[in-house]
């Protein structure tokens, strides 16, 4: 089995409330809570990923961004790699551009969210980063 390259990205607004997004219920682990992002294209850098994602899902352009950390998990029918960044700057509003539902999230809430089990480290990542 292959393993699936994904860029995500942590979004941030000025009071440090983070971005998620729900996966549509036909996808890989539907209707859970995630950080935006998605697969690396062949030829692709991570950050180049992110930021082709983010605009497409979000209409946002990244401006600032720094890694966070990176996730190797297994679901048994897939296998993931997630390059995860903070994204602390970007430019447009953020909108469902894939009609999908978004919410932001102060970093103590997260908690309250279904993930899929690849993002737990992320949530706990970005508490830490937070606190």
């Amino acid at each position: 089995m292959s393993e699936v390259h994904v860029a995500v990205g942590v979004i941030l607004d000025a009071q440090k409330n983070v971005l998620l997004t729900r996966r549509a219920a036909d996808a890989h682990q539907g209707s859970l809570w995630e950080f935006p992002g998605g697969k690396v294209e062949v030829g692709e850098s991570v950050p180049q990923a992110l930021a082709r994602e983010l605009r497409e899902e979000l209409g946002i352009d990244v401006t600032a961004f720094q890694p966070l950390l990176e996730i190797r998990h297994d679901y048994g029918d897939k296998a993931v790699l997630l390059d995860v960044y903070i994204v602390s700057g970007f430019a447009g509003e953020p909108r469902g551009l894939e009609l999908q539902p978004m919410v932001w999230v102060a970093a103590a809430e997260l908690v309250n969210y279904e993930f899929p089990a690849a993002n737990v480290p992320i949530v706990e990542a970005v508490q830490a980063y937070l606190a």
